[in-house]
């Protein structure tokens, strides 16, 4: 017959095993929770994957230690939850968000393990000893690694600020907060009174390591590919992303469109994106065209596989679109009070929504809609009527809003369609 302690050990690998299966919703849910609760943790969006990725391996090791009765004194942070605390550390999040997140994800667990163990048959002269024992692990696990972390961060802090500490960095964010002296530029060895378009430039893979050589390949590539006058302004804002801003001199626009740019960056540096702001003069449009990069790139992280590899601020659409991604619950019933059945998650109604986008450029036209998507015009004059069927109303009304709804389903996607 097995001892008490053995019948403990197996009823804490149950429950932990229990927990396990369901490691990807739990994951999600501790992460809306603490990207919710943790302002500090909403520096950059790109890191919201990151946090998503370190939340589920703690939780991982955690179920993975209860299930199979490890010591927890002889763990190591995992490797995603490391990387989290280096890219937090490059952001300048304070360290105590780190902290506070592990002990606010410690107590969403223990809320799991209680609706868990209530639920399991456990006999109840087990129950507290059970409930002891995952406690104590938990706990020293948090201990340790949370230690372990911001050990990871204060030390990629230290390296980072060394990084940053030079001229160039200090002088670029002078001008961003408000230095409107042309002579600023002169330690950048950059030419503040000129047209610039301000770029960020990215890797879009989270795991991947400093990849900061890369990028400044690409900026200097790009630059010449769009007609920069001299080499482009290159600052780093972290291992996978930088700053860019290239010279145009007087010209009023680059020498390439962007979806050139585009096919440009992916032949030659795929996996990498870019946003870029509108061509802007002087330390006003320097700090303009940044912006407009900024906005750009929220959009394109937040459309994830729907944005293209070059987002542009001026591009139709997109600087509205950048508004309405702050707070994608509101947007969502948004487009769903205006196209109501069209704002479908579904291939049927996106088919529909093509169609309707096309017909409304074409001012309401039939027959040059289904020019444009090589249809026959009875065919697009059916579409429109059901895409209205859908929507419960035709599109004459509310035009505006139709359109822009549209457009936030072609960016966005499933993040602001009807589930079904």
């Amino acid at each position: 017959m097995a001892s008490h302690d053995e019948r403990v050990a197996l009823l804490v690998g149950r429950i932990a095993a229990s927990l396990n299966q369901r490691l990807v919703p739990l994951t999600g849910d501790i992460t809306e929770v603490l990207y919710a609760e943790i302002p500090d943790l909403r520096a950059d969006r790109q890191l919201f994957d990151l946090l998503g990725a370190s939340v589920e391996s703690n939780l991982d090791t955690i179920f993975h230690t209860l299930q199979h009765d490890i010591d927890p004194e002889i763990l190591d942070a995992p490797a995603a939850a490391m990387e989290y605390a280096r890219r937090l550390a490059q952001h300048g999040v304070p360290v105590n968000a780190l902290v506070r997140a592990y002990r606010l994800g410690q107590t969403n667990l223990l809320g799991l393990v209680f609706d868990e163990l209530g639920g399991a048959a456990v006999p109840s002269e087990l129950g507290v000893p059970v409930l002891q024992r995952i406690i104590t692990v938990m706990s020293v696990y948090i201990d340790r690694v949370s230690q372990q972390v911001v050990e990871v961060y204060e030390r990629e802090r230290e390296r980072w600020l060394a990084h940053q500490s030079g001229v160039r960095a200090v002088r670029v964010q002078e001008i961003l907060a408000g230095n409107d002296d042309p002579d600023a530029g002169a330690a950048l060895n950059y030419v503040l009174l000129q047209r610039h378009l301000a770029a960020i430039i990215w890797v879009s893979d989270t795991d991947a390591g400093d990849m900061l050589a890369r990028i400044e390949a690409a900026a200097h590539d790009v630059a010449g590919f769009i007609g920069g006058v001299t080499d482009p302004l290159f600052v780093a804002a972290d291992r996978v992303t930088g700053w860019v801003w290239i010279p145009l001199g007087a010209r009023k626009a680059a020498r390439r469109g962007y979806s050139e740019l585009g096919d440009f960056l992916t032949g030659r540096y795929p996996g990498i994106a870019m946003s870029v702001g509108g061509v802007a003069h002087g330390p006003s449009g320097f700090r303009h065209s940044h912006g407009g990069a900024q906005r750009a790139r929220t959009l394109a992280l937040a459309a994830g596989r729907n944005a293209p590899v070059v987002t542009a601020y001026d591009e139709p659409g997109v600087s509205t679109l950048s508004l309405l991604i702050d707070d994608l619950a509101a947007t969502r019933a948004w487009v769903h009070a205006v196209l109501r059945g069209l704002a479908a998650d579904s291939d049927n109604a996106a088919r529909l929504r093509d169609t309707v986008q096309v017909y409304l450029a074409n001012n309401l036209s039939n027959v040059t809609a289904a020019k444009e998507l090589g249809l026959h015009y009875n065919s697009v004059k059916y579409r429109v009527k059901r895409a209205a069927e859908e929507r419960g109303e035709d599109f004459t009304r509310d035009r505006l809003a139709v359109e822009l709804a549209l457009l936030a389903c072609q960016w966005l996607g499933p993040a602001v369609l009807t589930p079904g």
